[in-house]
């Protein structure tokens, strides 16, 4: 007596739940997030890497990895309460909502204050963006994920040059400003501030007829020459001159 072989289609049927339980038992996709979510931050973190900034290739796939598996988790914990009682196990969204907060910490350790400037804006942003993009992933959106990290490297690599030639235009100057006896350094450092010129460094200096500021002033030359006009018009100011 002979059998007839099953229908392949029949075959397929039989073997999906051993495929099932095979994905269930070696947790294969959350190793898809994670390689998906390592793959996304290492391409954020090339780009930083390339510039030198303070998070690289490893601290941005860490970022991006770590806030895959917490919104994994986030939403798988919810869910296995879910089919052992009937009722929810807890609020899908705790243990996401705290990426966002958590990633602070990250972002203000990146942010600097460097002679009166400040740098690590964003090297912060990025961190923030990247622990998004893990987030998406681990949440299972990942065409958002993707089209996000394409998004972010356009902008971080396709706006270098306009940011060059903005930069190209501010230049560094000397300043020495003679203001009335007992001027108060705060109050022009807010006018400096409010035409848009950073000061660099400064140095105080007393004599019985005026008080000399030496500055050192990062601007364009736009806001050096609204400066001028606004400190000309003060009647403590004795004289302005830019080196």
């Amino acid at each position: 007596m002979s059998f007839a072989s099953p229908h392949p289609v029949w075959s397929l049927l039989a073997a999906a739940p051993a495929a099932d339980g095979v994905v269930s038992a070696l947790k294969l996709d959350l190793l898809v997030k994670l390689v998906l979510a390592c793959i996304l931050g290492g391409v954020v973190g090339l780009e930083r890497e390339i510039s030198a900034k303070p998070a690289g290739l490893r601290t941005n796939i860490l970022i991006c990895v770590g806030a895959a598996l917490f919104m994994h988790l986030s939403i798988t914990v919810a869910e296995i309460g879910y089919s052992n009682t009937g009722q929810p196990y807890g609020d899908t969204t705790r243990i996401a909502a705290q990426i966002v907060s958590g990633i602070g910490f990250l972002g203000a350790g990146a942010i600097l204050h460097s002679r009166g400037a400040v740098v690590g804006l964003t090297t912060a942003a990025t961190i923030w963006v990247v622990a998004a993009i893990g987030a998406a992933v681990g949440a299972g959106e990942y065409v958002e994920a993707v089209g996000t990290t394409v998004l972010i490297t356009l902008v971080l690599v396709g706006l270098k040059p306009a940011e060059r030639l903005l930069l190209a235009k501010r230049r560094t100057v000397s300043a020495t400003l003679r203001v009335a006896p007992g001027s108060d350094y705060q109050e022009f450092e807010e006018l400096f501030r409010s035409a848009g010129v950073h000061i660099l460094k400064h140095t105080t200096f007393d004599h019985p007829e005026d008080r000399t500021f030496e500055l050192r002033l990062v601007g364009a030359n736009k806001q050096f020459d609204a400066l001028v006009d606004m400190l000309h018009r003060r009647g403590d100011v004795v004289s302005i001159q830019l080196d």
